[in-house]
């Protein structure tokens, strides 16, 4: 084993780094952008743990749990939405402190049963008969609410990297400098692209779909079609997304500090883990900028919900302006080299 000739080779290919001034510009500024990023996030209730709903305003009850530490409490106005989020653990637990103490609790949630005892405790040495509703109908299991996104962010990062790296890939090795001198226009290249990714995510996310629901039993209440125009609209949103960062890009490392740069926001914001109730609110309309939030929103109200077509209508006709607006872009601006 010779180690000049090693270390020549790690001159080199450190020489090709450092040269590529985009690939290494997002090295260092991607983790640093990530940092800050979720810190902005989470800049209302960095420390809370628990999110409680409180019908009415919170600062004019008068109740010692309120003083609890690490509970983040939320204004509600509407107490039949509220329960729905309590159903879907976007609240751990809901009070009424008006008149009557009263709260509702979702059994199924375990951060639930932990803020309960917490608001036990802290009427313990009082008088106060606080009055105890259960979520009732559909009580859902954390499962089952994050299934959807799960689906979701697999179709995200197989269109992402699928198409967007892959692309890059060719034009680095002269794969599409070839392609150029055939009759192919950039226009059905790309089409080619998003049919030829749509097939292997298709495929993926229906062979998730059965297998978990063997295993895991979760409800689906809606309309398969629905849930399947839904999916096809959001994954052609996110290959466009992926062919815009690929139409001009010729460094893998650029490339896939780019589709970093978009997917891990996205993948943070777009409720696929966590409900964003209580979080900054211009985190919430970034969040709607995102094609992920809207399949993964249409997603869980058809399979938690029931809603068929014309409930997600709205949902399915963004996914596809995005698209259209991302592929019209990436053709325009697509270079073979």
């Amino acid at each position: 084993m010779n180690l000049t000739r090693i270390g020549a080779v790690i001159v080199a290919r450190n020489r090709e780094f450092y040269r590529d001034k985009a690939g290494l510009g997002w090295n260092i500024f991607m983790p640093v952008a990530m940092v800050l990023g979720f810190a902005f996030i989470f800049s209302n209730a960095s420390e809370d743990m628990y999110k409680v709903g409180v019908l009415g305003d919170p600062a004019a009850a008068q109740s010692p749990f309120l003083d609890t530490r690490y509970v983040q409490f939320i204004g509600q106005d509407d107490a039949t939405a509220a329960i729905d989020k309590l159903r879907y653990h976007r609240l751990d637990l809901l009070v009424d402190l008006r008149g009557v103490p009263r709260y509702w609790v979702n059994e199924l949630s375990p951060n639930g049963y932990i803020v309960e005892r917490l608001l036990l405790q802290s009427y313990a040495d009082r008088s106060t008969t606080l009055q105890r509703e259960a979520v009732s109908e559909r009580e859902i299991r954390y499962v089952d609410w994050l299934l959807p996104g799960i689906l979701g962010l697999n179709i995200m990062f197989s269109s992402l990297w699928g198409v967007g790296w892959v692309i890059v890939r060719y034009r680095k090795n002269g794969v599409l400098r070839r392609l150029r001198a055939t009759p192919l226009r950039a226009g059905e290249f790309l089409v080619a692209q998003i049919a030829s990714r749509l097939l292997v995510v298709s495929v993926v996310s229906v062979f998730v779909f059965v297998t978990t629901h063997a295993l895991l039993g979760f409800p689906m209440r809606g309309s398969y079609i629905a849930l399947a125009l839904v999916f096809l609209a959001g994954a052609i949103a996110l290959i466009s997304v992926g062919l815009t960062v690929a139409a001009r890009v010729r460094s893998e490392e650029l490339a896939n500090g780019l589709l970093d740069m978009l997917a891990f926001p996205m993948m943070i914001v777009s409720g696929v883990w966590f409900s964003l109730e209580g979080t900054n609110v211009w985190v919430q309309r970034i969040a709607e900028l995102s094609p992920l939030t809207h399949m993964v929103d249409a997603a869980r109200r058809i399979m938690l919900d029931g809603a068929g077509v014309a409930d997600v209508g709205a949902e399915i006709g963004l996914l596809m302006l995005i698209a259209g607006a991302l592929l019209a872009l990436s053709a325009k601006a697509f270079r073979w080299q």
